[in-house]
């Protein structure tokens, strides 16, 4: 089992930023993609970025490439999502996600990951 605890999520003006943590705890050695989606009110939980261990690359989905960068800690317990230039369209409930299959290109699809945890909502007002 692996528990994800995510914090730093607010209210930031268009522009703005935020960093986003996850804390990973539990059998946390079995993980070996980390990631971020996002939920918009109405709309599917989306892909934002990931982490691989194996090779440690890492993987944004279009609209957050140049202004969000994942980054993980040296024990693979902690990861981080830096947003900057944030824009309304950024509003959601942002999730972390654990992948426990070995992959050298990560999933983008939620039905992948393994483990989510509870969510911290970001909201950018315009």
């Amino acid at each position: 089992q692996v528990q994800l605890v995510e914090s730093g999520g607010g209210l930031v003006q268009t522009g703005g930023s935020l960093r986003l943590s996850c804390v990973a705890s539990g059998r946390t050695s079995s993980t070996n993609v980390m990631g971020w989606f996002r939920q918009a009110p109405g709309k599917e939980r989306e892909f934002v970025a990931a982490i691989v261990r194996l090779g440690g690359n890492t993987h944004y989905t279009d609209s957050v490439k140049g202004r969000f960068t994942i980054s993980r800690d040296v024990t693979w317990n902690t990861l981080y999502l830096q947003m900057t230039t944030l824009k309304p369209e950024d509003t959601a409930v942002y999730y972390c996600a654990a992948d426990l299959t070995v992959r050298l290109i990560p999933a983008r699809t939620r039905s992948s990951y393994d483990y989510w945890g509870q969510g911290t909502q970001v909201t950018v007002s315009s």
